[in-house]
């Protein structure tokens, strides 16, 4: 139903614009959290700075700073990020009046000479917003650039993240390599003593056949390794904004897993709701629904619009203004029936509201897993790597026992064999274990987010660490 009203009404009615349409969305407030995490280990030497600094690596570094500054998938969510706050301006300037230009002549149709007559003027209208559609939609709109801007962060801790394993991983390999290269020369040489013996009947062919194959399985983890680095290597190169290339110069992979020293501060778990970029990203998610629940609340309410047009003619094109029209209208849109379509529309906004929500508490008890499990997998693996380091000293003197022992004849070459499989895999055990508890760090520092919380407006942050 439209129905015109006086001008002086339309104006009250402006008045009452309705600013309880949109509900308070549930956020952190509504959020228990413990006091404190539960694992007992805390990063030692806490201290402020990037965690990846805590490595003291200038190669890594490097490599992180060079990938927030070149990343394509940050650079991407940035230029989303313009969009949405482009999309925010287009929503507040729905709330100011729109004007046109128009002009107007006569035409014949049948010769398609212009007329003698000649108008031009502009046409207003304006959406006094008495409903507080206007007011939601803008209200949704700026939860939508918040979330832009959380996301721009977020996929910087993402990347951050991925660029410290990669690298973990680039420097396991090559340290593996090195091992490789170390296991090779040490079966070689059990290999020539075994075939030495063989050639002064001292032992029998089996023990060379078993001394070669022990050697042929260990030079079989090459391919793979390299494969390994390789990948690393090109993951690297991609994060970087770079093309994927071949294998690292010489030695720049072999200088051992890196050791993290110390880090920013942990805090605690509430820390987390304003730390990490996702969560705030689902919270702006929360503002937005929110907000389109007031927008379908909208619709239940009468809408107001104001028209108007002023027209200057003078029935020549050269003559002087003669003739001034001027028009100015009022219509009010009231939802009287239809069928119940609109207060649904607004039940299932409420409901999409409730969703969003469970799926917030849903990430936070996420994340605090993502926290819990990289405190306790440094922990593990701290444990882990000290007993491996007591395994590789009793595995080095049983090796060196039992080849003494050989060459006097008073061991079997299944004793040496047996030992020297046993040294080498735990120090392939040690590599491996300490490139986790390295990546363990970065998991852990990727959960609990930035060391400052990230900020709700402004520009897009440098990053978040």
């Amino acid at each position: 139903m439209r129905v015109r009203i006086p001008i002086v009404m339309a104006g009250s009615l402006a008045l009452c614009a309705c600013a309880t349409t949109i509900p308070d969305a549930p956020g952190p407030a509504e959020i228990d959290l413990p006091p404190d995490f539960a694992a007992d280990y805390r990063p030692p030497l806490e201290r402020e700075a990037d965690w990846w600094e805590g490595f003291e690596d200038p190669r890594l570094d490097e490599l992180v700073e060079r990938a927030l500054d070149a990343n394509l998938d940050i650079a991407s969510t940035r230029e989303r990020l313009a969009a949405s706050r482009a999309l925010l301006r287009a929503a507040r300037g729905d709330r100011l009046p729109r004007v046109d230009g128009v002009a107007d002549t006569g035409v014949d149709v049948t010769s398609g000479d212009v007329g003698d007559g000649l108008s031009a003027g502009a046409v207003g209208v304006f959406d006094p917003d008495i409903s507080g559609r206007l007011s939601a939609q803008i209200e949704a709109a700026v939860a939508r650039a918040r979330a832009a801007e959380y996301l721009v962060a977020d996929r910087e801790r993402l990347i951050a993240a991925e660029v410290g394993r990669q690298y973990i991983e680039l420097r396991r390999t090559g340290e593996r390599l090195v091992l490789l290269g170390e296991s090779t020369r040490l079966q070689e040489q059990t290999l020539r003593i075994v075939t030495l013996r063989f050639e002064a009947g001292l032992s029998a062919n089996l023990d060379v056949r078993r001394a070669a194959a022990d050697l042929a399985q260990t030079q079989a983890q090459s391919g793979l390794l390299e494969l390994q680095r390789a990948r690393a290597v090109h993951a690297l190169a991609i994060l970087t904004g770079d093309v994927p290339r071949t294998a690292p110069p010489a030695n720049e992979d072999s200088s051992g897993v890196p050791s993290f020293t110390s880090g920013p501060p942990l805090g605690i778990p509430a820390d987390l709701l304003r730390r990490r970029p996702d969560l705030l990203v689902a919270e702006a998610g929360l503002v937005e629904a929110a907000a389109n629940v007031g927008i379908e609340r909208a619709d239940l309410l009468p809408s107001l619009t104001i028209s108007g047009s002023a027209l200057l003619g003078d029935g020549s094109f050269g003559g002087i203004v003669s003739d001034f029209l001027g028009s100015l209208a009022a219509a009010l849109d009231v939802p009287l029936f239809d069928g119940g379509r609109r207060r649904a529309e607004v039940d299932a906004a409420q409901y999409e509201l409730q969703a969003r929500f469970l799926e917030y508490r849903q990430d936070v008890l996420a994340v605090m897993g993502e926290v819990e499990n990289a405190l306790v997998a440094i922990q593990s693996y701290s444990d882990r790597n000290a007993d491996l380091e007591v395994a590789i000293s009793e595995s080095e003197r049983a090796f060196e026992q039992s080849n003494a022992l050989y060459r006097e004849g008073l061991a079997s070459l299944f004793d040496v064999l047996d030992s020297q499989r046993q040294l080498i895999s735990s120090r392939q055990a040690l590599i491996d274990s300490e490139a986790a508890l390295a990546s363990s760090f970065v998991d852990l520092y990727s959960a609990v987010g930035a060391p400052e919380p990230v900020a709700q407006t402004g520009p897009a942050p440098r990053r978040a660490e």
